[in-house]
Protein backbone atom coordinates (compact mmCIF):
# COMPACT_ATOMS: atom_id res chain seq x y z
CA UNK A 1 0.00 0.00 0.00
CA UNK A 2 3.23 2.31 0.64
CA UNK A 3 4.01 1.41 -2.81
CA UNK A 4 0.56 2.67 -4.54
CA UNK A 5 0.73 5.87 -2.07
CA UNK A 6 3.86 6.91 -2.89
CA UNK A 7 2.91 6.28 -6.40
CA UNK A 8 0.28 8.85 -6.26
CA UNK A 9 2.36 10.80 -4.58
CA UNK A 10 4.74 11.62 -7.15
CA UNK A 11 1.59 12.09 -9.86
CA UNK A 12 0.76 14.83 -7.21
CA UNK A 13 4.26 16.29 -7.14
CA UNK A 14 4.31 16.84 -11.18
CA UNK A 15 1.04 18.36 -11.12
CA UNK A 16 1.40 20.34 -8.23
CA UNK A 17 2.72 23.27 -10.07
CA UNK A 18 -0.34 24.10 -11.44
CA UNK A 19 -2.64 23.06 -8.59
CA UNK A 20 -0.67 25.60 -6.78
CA UNK A 21 -1.02 28.30 -9.79
CA UNK A 22 -4.60 28.13 -9.89
CA UNK A 23 -5.06 28.13 -5.90
CA UNK A 24 -2.65 31.34 -5.81
CA UNK A 25 -5.15 32.81 -8.41
CA UNK A 26 -8.10 32.15 -6.33
CA UNK A 27 -5.66 33.87 -3.41
CA UNK A 28 -5.34 30.32 -1.46
CA UNK A 29 -1.60 30.12 -1.56
CA UNK A 30 1.46 32.88 -0.45
CA UNK A 31 3.38 33.38 -4.44
CA UNK A 32 6.17 34.22 -1.95
CA UNK A 33 6.17 30.87 0.33
CA UNK A 34 5.32 28.25 -2.44
CA UNK A 35 9.00 26.67 -2.34
CA UNK A 36 8.39 25.79 1.41
CA UNK A 37 5.29 23.28 0.32
CA UNK A 38 8.43 21.55 -1.10
CA UNK A 39 11.26 21.97 1.30
CA UNK A 40 12.82 24.05 0.46
CA UNK A 41 13.67 27.13 2.46
CA UNK A 42 15.51 29.92 2.46
CA UNK A 43 15.22 31.06 6.27
CA UNK A 44 18.05 30.46 8.15
CA UNK A 45 17.92 27.17 9.90
CA UNK A 46 17.71 27.24 13.67
CA UNK A 47 18.51 25.07 16.58
CA UNK A 48 14.85 23.30 16.69
CA UNK A 49 13.72 21.70 19.79
CA UNK A 50 10.40 21.27 19.59
CA UNK A 51 8.18 21.10 16.26
CA UNK A 52 4.12 21.34 16.23
CA UNK A 53 2.21 21.24 13.64
CA UNK A 54 -1.69 22.19 12.94
CA UNK A 55 -3.80 22.05 9.55
CA UNK A 56 -5.63 25.49 9.83
CA UNK A 57 -7.02 28.24 11.85
CA UNK A 58 -9.19 25.91 14.38
CA UNK A 59 -6.07 24.11 15.16
CA UNK A 60 -3.11 26.40 15.58
CA UNK A 61 -5.78 28.50 17.94
CA UNK A 62 -5.89 25.20 20.34
CA UNK A 63 -2.15 24.54 20.77
CA UNK A 64 -1.29 28.99 20.96
CA UNK A 65 -1.32 28.42 24.55
CA UNK A 66 0.95 25.51 24.58
CA UNK A 67 3.59 27.04 22.44
CA UNK A 68 2.90 30.37 25.05
CA UNK A 69 3.42 28.07 27.63
CA UNK A 70 7.11 26.38 25.86
CA UNK A 71 8.18 29.94 24.44
CA UNK A 72 8.94 30.49 28.51
CA UNK A 73 11.13 26.96 28.79
CA UNK A 74 14.80 28.44 29.06
CA UNK A 75 15.33 24.57 28.16
CA UNK A 76 13.32 25.24 24.83
CA UNK A 77 15.89 26.86 21.97
CA UNK A 78 13.49 26.97 19.09
CA UNK A 79 10.07 26.48 18.37
CA UNK A 80 8.97 25.26 14.42
CA UNK A 81 5.25 25.74 13.97
CA UNK A 82 3.80 24.02 10.49
CA UNK A 83 0.38 25.09 8.95
CA UNK A 84 -1.07 24.27 5.72
CA UNK A 85 -3.57 27.37 4.84
CA UNK A 86 -3.10 30.92 4.25
CA UNK A 87 -5.52 31.89 6.95
CA UNK A 88 -3.63 30.09 9.93
CA UNK A 89 -0.08 31.77 8.63
CA UNK A 90 -2.00 35.11 8.36
CA UNK A 91 -3.29 34.29 12.34
CA UNK A 92 0.25 33.36 13.52
CA UNK A 93 1.84 35.92 12.36
CA UNK A 94 0.19 38.86 14.54
CA UNK A 95 1.76 36.76 17.68
CA UNK A 96 4.48 38.17 19.57
CA UNK A 97 6.67 34.74 19.09
CA UNK A 98 9.68 34.93 19.63
CA UNK A 99 11.43 31.69 19.51
CA UNK A 100 8.50 30.51 17.40
CA UNK A 101 9.60 30.19 13.46
CA UNK A 102 6.47 29.43 11.32
CA UNK A 103 6.94 27.58 7.82
CA UNK A 104 4.19 25.90 5.29
CA UNK A 105 3.94 22.27 5.94
CA UNK A 106 5.55 20.00 2.97
CA UNK A 107 3.89 17.74 0.63
CA UNK A 108 3.66 14.10 1.80
CA UNK A 109 6.30 12.71 -0.46
CA UNK A 110 8.61 10.40 0.44
CA UNK A 111 11.90 12.55 -0.39
CA UNK A 112 10.79 16.16 0.65
CA UNK A 113 9.32 14.80 4.30
CA UNK A 114 13.19 13.68 4.38
CA UNK A 115 14.79 17.27 3.19
CA UNK A 116 12.75 18.83 5.77
CA UNK A 117 13.69 16.85 8.84
CA UNK A 118 16.85 16.84 7.62
CA UNK A 119 17.11 20.35 7.41
CA UNK A 120 15.11 21.15 10.84
CA UNK A 121 15.76 18.66 12.83
CA UNK A 122 13.31 18.65 15.53
CA UNK A 123 13.84 16.38 18.44
CA UNK A 124 9.93 16.14 18.54
CA UNK A 125 7.07 15.92 16.44
CA UNK A 126 3.72 17.09 17.97
CA UNK A 127 0.38 16.81 15.57
CA UNK A 128 -2.44 17.77 16.14
CA UNK A 129 -6.00 16.78 16.18
CA UNK A 130 -6.74 14.25 12.67
CA UNK A 131 -3.26 14.61 11.06
CA UNK A 132 -2.17 11.81 9.66
CA UNK A 133 0.13 11.90 7.15
CA UNK A 134 1.93 8.27 6.06
CA UNK A 135 5.23 9.36 4.75
CA UNK A 136 5.77 12.04 7.63
CA UNK A 137 5.49 9.67 10.05
CA UNK A 138 6.96 6.74 8.72
CA UNK A 139 10.49 9.47 8.13
CA UNK A 140 9.73 10.50 11.67
CA UNK A 141 10.01 6.87 12.81
CA UNK A 142 13.01 5.89 10.97
CA UNK A 143 15.01 8.97 12.77
CA UNK A 144 13.69 8.13 15.89
CA UNK A 145 11.43 11.20 16.48
CA UNK A 146 9.71 10.89 19.25
CA UNK A 147 5.84 11.46 17.68
CA UNK A 148 2.84 12.92 19.85
CA UNK A 149 -0.81 13.44 18.37
CA UNK A 150 -2.56 15.49 20.91
CA UNK A 151 -6.02 16.58 21.19
CA UNK A 152 -6.22 13.20 18.56
CA UNK A 153 -9.68 12.99 16.80
CA UNK A 154 -10.70 10.37 14.14
CA UNK A 155 -14.41 10.46 13.29
CA UNK A 156 -16.24 6.83 12.82
CA UNK A 157 -16.29 8.26 9.00
CA UNK A 158 -12.51 8.51 9.04
CA UNK A 159 -12.26 5.17 10.81
CA UNK A 160 -14.58 3.36 8.39
CA UNK A 161 -12.29 4.68 5.59
CA UNK A 162 -9.04 3.58 7.07
CA UNK A 163 -10.27 0.25 7.97
CA UNK A 164 -10.81 -0.69 4.49
CA UNK A 165 -6.91 -0.35 3.99
CA UNK A 166 -6.72 -1.80 7.77
CA UNK A 167 -2.91 -3.12 7.47
CA UNK A 168 -1.52 -0.06 5.88
CA UNK A 169 -3.53 1.90 8.93
CA UNK A 170 -1.98 0.07 11.52
CA UNK A 171 1.57 0.21 9.96
CA UNK A 172 0.93 4.12 9.94
CA UNK A 173 -0.63 4.46 13.42
CA UNK A 174 1.68 2.39 15.19
CA UNK A 175 4.72 4.85 14.57
CA UNK A 176 2.46 7.22 17.28
CA UNK A 177 4.84 7.04 20.04
CA UNK A 178 1.65 8.20 22.44
CA UNK A 179 -1.65 9.81 21.08
CA UNK A 180 -4.12 12.38 23.48
CA UNK A 181 -7.30 11.49 22.46
CA UNK A 182 -9.95 14.52 22.71
CA UNK A 183 -13.05 12.35 23.11
CA UNK A 184 -13.62 8.32 24.31
CA UNK A 185 -15.00 7.91 20.78
CA UNK A 186 -11.43 8.71 19.32
CA UNK A 187 -9.64 6.48 22.09
CA UNK A 188 -11.45 3.45 21.00
CA UNK A 189 -10.57 3.81 17.38
CA UNK A 190 -6.64 4.71 17.93
CA UNK A 191 -6.72 1.47 19.79
CA UNK A 192 -8.40 -0.79 16.63
CA UNK A 193 -6.03 1.40 14.65
CA UNK A 194 -2.93 0.10 16.22
CA UNK A 195 -1.46 3.10 18.20
CA UNK A 196 0.43 1.49 20.91
CA UNK A 197 0.47 3.79 23.65
CA UNK A 198 -2.78 5.93 24.19
CA UNK A 199 -3.74 7.97 27.33
CA UNK A 200 -6.94 9.99 27.65
CA UNK A 201 -6.88 13.64 28.35
CA UNK A 202 -9.29 15.54 27.38
CA UNK A 203 -10.26 18.13 24.73
CA UNK A 204 -7.68 20.79 24.87
CA UNK A 205 -10.05 23.29 23.52
CA UNK A 206 -11.15 23.30 26.70
CA UNK A 207 -8.58 25.49 27.42
CA UNK A 208 -9.06 29.32 27.45
CA UNK A 209 -7.30 31.19 24.73
CA UNK A 210 -6.11 34.61 25.55
CA UNK A 211 -8.65 37.14 25.80
CA UNK A 212 -8.83 40.21 23.00
CA UNK A 213 -9.49 43.60 25.01
CA UNK A 214 -12.63 45.32 24.14
CA UNK A 215 -11.22 48.30 22.39
CA UNK A 216 -14.06 51.62 22.60
CA UNK A 217 -13.72 51.81 18.94
CA UNK A 218 -15.27 48.20 18.62
CA UNK A 219 -17.70 48.96 21.64
CA UNK A 220 -19.03 52.23 19.54
CA UNK A 221 -19.76 50.56 16.47
CA UNK A 222 -22.80 49.47 18.11
CA UNK A 223 -23.59 51.89 20.35
CA UNK A 224 -27.71 51.77 21.68
CA UNK A 225 -27.73 48.61 19.41
CA UNK A 226 -29.27 45.30 20.21
CA UNK A 227 -26.45 42.44 19.32
CA UNK A 228 -26.89 38.95 18.14
CA UNK A 229 -24.16 37.24 17.06
CA UNK A 230 -23.81 34.14 14.49
CA UNK A 231 -20.39 32.77 14.67
CA UNK A 232 -18.46 30.33 12.44
CA UNK A 233 -21.37 29.75 9.97
CA UNK A 234 -20.78 27.98 7.33
CA UNK A 235 -22.03 27.97 3.12
CA UNK A 236 -25.62 28.00 3.57
CA UNK A 237 -25.81 29.31 7.06
CA UNK A 238 -25.71 32.77 6.38
CA UNK A 239 -28.94 32.89 4.35
CA UNK A 240 -30.79 31.01 7.79
CA UNK A 241 -29.08 34.18 9.44
CA UNK A 242 -30.24 36.81 6.99
CA UNK A 243 -33.87 35.01 7.44
CA UNK A 244 -33.92 35.08 11.46
CA UNK A 245 -32.24 38.82 11.22
CA UNK A 246 -35.99 40.03 9.42
CA UNK A 247 -37.73 37.94 11.75
CA UNK A 248 -36.28 39.32 15.00
CA UNK A 249 -36.44 43.21 13.78
CA UNK A 250 -39.78 43.11 14.43
CA UNK A 251 -39.40 43.01 18.00
CA UNK A 252 -35.74 44.40 18.04
CA UNK A 253 -36.18 47.82 16.10
CA UNK A 254 -32.47 48.32 17.16
CA UNK A 255 -30.79 44.68 16.26
CA UNK A 256 -27.95 44.49 14.65
CA UNK A 257 -26.55 40.73 13.51
CA UNK A 258 -22.81 40.25 13.86
CA UNK A 259 -21.63 37.42 11.18
CA UNK A 260 -18.14 36.08 11.73
CA UNK A 261 -18.34 33.52 9.11
CA UNK A 262 -15.61 30.14 9.20
CA UNK A 263 -14.24 31.17 5.68
CA UNK A 264 -13.41 35.10 5.33
CA UNK A 265 -12.78 34.68 1.54
CA UNK A 266 -16.21 34.31 1.46
CA UNK A 267 -17.64 37.45 2.61
CA UNK A 268 -18.73 38.85 -1.06
CA UNK A 269 -20.56 35.77 -1.58
CA UNK A 270 -21.96 36.49 1.34
CA UNK A 271 -22.82 39.72 1.38
CA UNK A 272 -24.41 39.38 -2.35
CA UNK A 273 -26.66 36.86 -0.59
CA UNK A 274 -27.90 38.59 2.09
CA UNK A 275 -28.33 41.75 -0.15
CA UNK A 276 -30.58 39.74 -1.83
CA UNK A 277 -32.97 39.36 1.35
CA UNK A 278 -32.57 43.15 1.17
CA UNK A 279 -30.48 43.56 3.97
CA UNK A 280 -28.42 46.35 4.37
CA UNK A 281 -24.07 45.24 5.04
CA UNK A 282 -21.30 46.47 6.62
CA UNK A 283 -17.72 44.84 6.11
CA UNK A 284 -15.29 44.76 8.74
CA UNK A 285 -12.51 45.28 5.99
CA UNK A 286 -14.07 48.26 4.55
CA UNK A 287 -12.91 50.41 7.76
CA UNK A 288 -16.68 51.67 7.61
CA UNK A 289 -19.05 52.42 10.66
CA UNK A 290 -22.25 50.83 10.22
CA UNK A 291 -25.26 53.02 9.69
CA UNK A 292 -27.95 53.37 11.88
CA UNK A 293 -29.67 51.02 9.25
CA UNK A 294 -27.55 48.58 9.32
CA UNK A 295 -28.84 44.97 9.54
CA UNK A 296 -25.68 43.04 9.01
CA UNK A 297 -21.76 43.58 10.40
CA UNK A 298 -19.71 40.98 8.84
CA UNK A 299 -16.61 40.13 10.52
CA UNK A 300 -13.75 39.41 7.17
CA UNK A 301 -10.84 39.58 9.37
CA UNK A 302 -8.77 37.60 10.99
CA UNK A 303 -8.75 36.99 15.28
CA UNK A 304 -11.04 38.89 16.17
CA UNK A 305 -14.35 36.99 16.88
CA UNK A 306 -14.04 37.67 20.73
CA UNK A 307 -14.13 40.83 20.31
CA UNK A 308 -17.65 41.07 18.71
CA UNK A 309 -19.11 38.47 21.16
CA UNK A 310 -17.92 40.17 24.38
CA UNK A 311 -20.75 42.81 22.91
CA UNK A 312 -23.70 40.11 22.71
CA UNK A 313 -25.79 37.88 25.33
CA UNK A 314 -27.09 34.74 22.41
CA UNK A 315 -24.22 33.59 19.60
CA UNK A 316 -25.31 30.58 16.97
CA UNK A 317 -22.26 28.34 16.54
CA UNK A 318 -22.36 27.18 12.57
CA UNK A 319 -21.10 24.54 11.14
CA UNK A 320 -24.29 22.62 12.54
CA UNK A 321 -26.60 23.42 10.62
CA UNK A 322 -24.85 21.73 7.68
CA UNK A 323 -23.32 18.59 7.15
CA UNK A 324 -20.24 20.01 8.53
CA UNK A 325 -19.81 18.81 12.73
CA UNK A 326 -19.95 21.78 14.01
CA UNK A 327 -17.43 24.90 15.30
CA UNK A 328 -16.08 25.03 18.75
CA UNK A 329 -18.64 26.85 20.73
CA UNK A 330 -16.21 27.50 24.18
CA UNK A 331 -15.31 30.79 22.92
CA UNK A 332 -18.32 32.48 22.99
CA UNK A 333 -19.52 30.71 26.66
CA UNK A 334 -16.26 32.67 28.04
CA UNK A 335 -17.34 35.78 26.50
CA UNK A 336 -21.32 35.19 28.20
CA UNK A 337 -22.70 34.21 25.67
CA UNK A 338 -25.86 31.88 25.69
CA UNK A 339 -25.18 29.31 22.73
CA UNK A 340 -27.88 27.94 20.10
CA UNK A 341 -26.67 25.52 17.65
CA UNK A 342 -28.20 22.94 14.82
CA UNK A 343 -28.13 18.96 16.04
CA UNK A 344 -24.54 17.96 13.38
CA UNK A 345 -22.35 18.72 16.24
CA UNK A 346 -20.70 15.67 16.55
CA UNK A 347 -17.05 17.36 15.70
CA UNK A 348 -17.68 18.77 19.51
CA UNK A 349 -19.86 16.14 21.17
CA UNK A 350 -18.73 15.81 24.69
CA UNK A 351 -18.26 19.64 24.87
CA UNK A 352 -21.78 20.34 23.80
CA UNK A 353 -22.82 17.57 26.04
CA UNK A 354 -21.12 19.75 28.92
CA UNK A 355 -22.89 22.69 27.77
CA UNK A 356 -26.42 21.24 27.87
CA UNK A 357 -25.73 20.18 31.31
CA UNK A 358 -24.75 23.56 32.38
CA UNK A 359 -28.03 24.79 31.16
CA UNK A 360 -26.43 27.12 28.45
CA UNK A 361 -27.28 25.86 25.08
CA UNK A 362 -30.10 25.36 22.63
CA UNK A 363 -30.15 22.70 19.71
CA UNK A 364 -32.64 24.57 17.18
CA UNK A 365 -33.79 23.13 14.06
CA UNK A 366 -35.46 25.59 12.20
CA UNK A 367 -35.74 29.42 12.22
CA UNK A 368 -38.93 29.36 14.58
CA UNK A 369 -37.09 27.87 16.94
CA UNK A 370 -33.79 29.86 16.53
CA UNK A 371 -36.27 33.37 17.14
CA UNK A 372 -37.69 32.07 20.37
CA UNK A 373 -34.16 30.70 21.92
CA UNK A 374 -32.93 34.91 21.33
CA UNK A 375 -36.29 36.00 22.53
CA UNK A 376 -35.63 33.95 25.54
CA UNK A 377 -32.13 34.70 26.07
CA UNK A 378 -31.30 38.00 24.92
CA UNK A 379 -30.98 39.55 28.04
CA UNK A 380 -29.01 36.74 30.01
CA UNK A 381 -25.53 36.37 30.49
CA UNK A 382 -23.60 33.48 31.96
CA UNK A 383 -22.37 33.47 35.31
CA UNK A 384 -18.97 33.09 36.89
CA UNK A 385 -19.38 30.32 38.14
CA UNK A 386 -20.21 28.07 35.12
CA UNK A 387 -17.89 30.08 33.02
CA UNK A 388 -14.83 28.77 35.85
CA UNK A 389 -16.19 25.10 35.63
CA UNK A 390 -15.26 25.03 32.10
CA UNK A 391 -12.27 26.68 32.77
CA UNK A 392 -11.01 24.75 35.34
CA UNK A 393 -11.62 21.26 32.93
CA UNK A 394 -9.35 23.04 30.64
CA UNK A 395 -6.39 24.16 32.90
CA UNK A 396 -6.51 20.55 33.73
CA UNK A 397 -6.00 19.27 30.39
CA UNK A 398 -3.77 21.90 29.75
CA UNK A 399 -1.44 20.76 32.45
CA UNK A 400 -1.35 17.24 31.33
CA UNK A 401 -0.64 18.08 27.52
CA UNK A 402 2.38 19.99 28.88
CA UNK A 403 3.42 16.95 31.31
CA UNK A 404 2.84 14.63 28.74
CA UNK A 405 4.98 16.52 26.15
CA UNK A 406 7.86 16.85 28.46
CA UNK A 407 8.07 13.38 28.82
CA UNK A 408 9.25 13.13 25.58
CA UNK A 409 11.76 16.02 25.81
Amino acid sequence: MYFLYNILGIIFFLISPFILFFRMINGKEDWRRILEKYAYYIKKKPDTTVWFHGASVGEIMSILPLINKFEKDKSIKKILLTSSTLSSASIIAKKPLKKTTHIYYPFDIGFICNNFLNYWQPKIAIFVDSEIWPNMYEKLNSKKIPLILINARITSKSFKRWQIFSSFAKNVFSKISIALPQNQETQKYLKRLGVKKIKFIGNLKYFKNDKQSLKKNVKNLFKNKKVFCAASTHYNEEKIIGKLHLKLKKKFKNLITVLIPRHINRSEEIRQQLRKLKLIVTERSSGHKPSDNCDVYIVNTYGEMSKFLRLSNVTFIGGSLVNHGGQNPLEAVRMGNYVMHGRKVHNFKEIYKELKKLKISSEIKNIDQMEKVFVKNHNYKISNSKINKINYLGSKIFKNNVKEIKNYL
